[in-house]
């Protein structure tokens, strides 16, 4: 809202806006532009915002994800609007799906044979996780035969609350043992 003697909306009217009309995460070079900002300025208005919606007791708050914010619904409320949430979530990933996602994203860039060394099973599960989006081709790696370099996505990022992947938690050993199947 503006007032009688304002030139413009508020920087929290304009973050709450902004985050929820993008549907993907806003970085804080947007915000920055946005709010005709520096970016520590941006941040700070951000921290603002993040603090107003927690004193309003709004049902929702900002998260820092995937390299930048988005609004998403307190965690203590999500269950009592399941009834609401559409479309139904997919079925959980298989134990070898989730073996397999963890490989690419520690070990990224990897080769499908890499993985299947690593795991001494297919790979087949890699086209799962294309189809939904959790791991993509990132290129080509320059060993004979230019095997498929595969990666994480944004997607990965947002489904498991992340910001990069050096916010994954740190491996036991310098081996996959422990994520492998026995």
């Amino acid at each position: 809202m503006t007032g009688p003697n304002s030139s413009g909306p508020t920087p929290s009217a304009l973050i709450g806006a902004a985050l929820l009309a993008a549907g993907r995460p806003v970085t804080v070079a947007e915000l920055a532009q946005l709010l005709t900002l520096p970016p520590e300025s941006a941040v700070q208005a951000m921290t603002t915002y993040r603090q107003a919606l927690a004193d309003a007791d709004a049902g929702f708050t900002v998260e820092a994800v995937a390299g930048g914010y988005r609004l998403v619904v307190l965690p203590a409320l999500a269950a009592h609007l399941a009834p609401l949430l559409s479309p139904p979530p997919l079925p959980a990933l298989s134990a070898a799906a989730l073996e397999v996602l963890a490989i690419v994203a520690y070990r990224q860039p990897v080769t499908r044979a890499e993985i299947e060394a690593m795991r001494g099973a297919s790979a087949g599960t890699v086209v799962t996780l294309q189809e939904r989006e959790l791991v993509k081709v990132l290129g080509r790696s320059d060993a004979v035969g230019g095997p498929l370099l595969y990666g994480t996505t944004d997607k990965f990022l947002l489904e498991f609350g992340l910001s990069s992947v050096k916010e994954l938690p740190e491996l036991e050993g310098a081996d996959f043992s422990h994520l492998l199947r026995g």
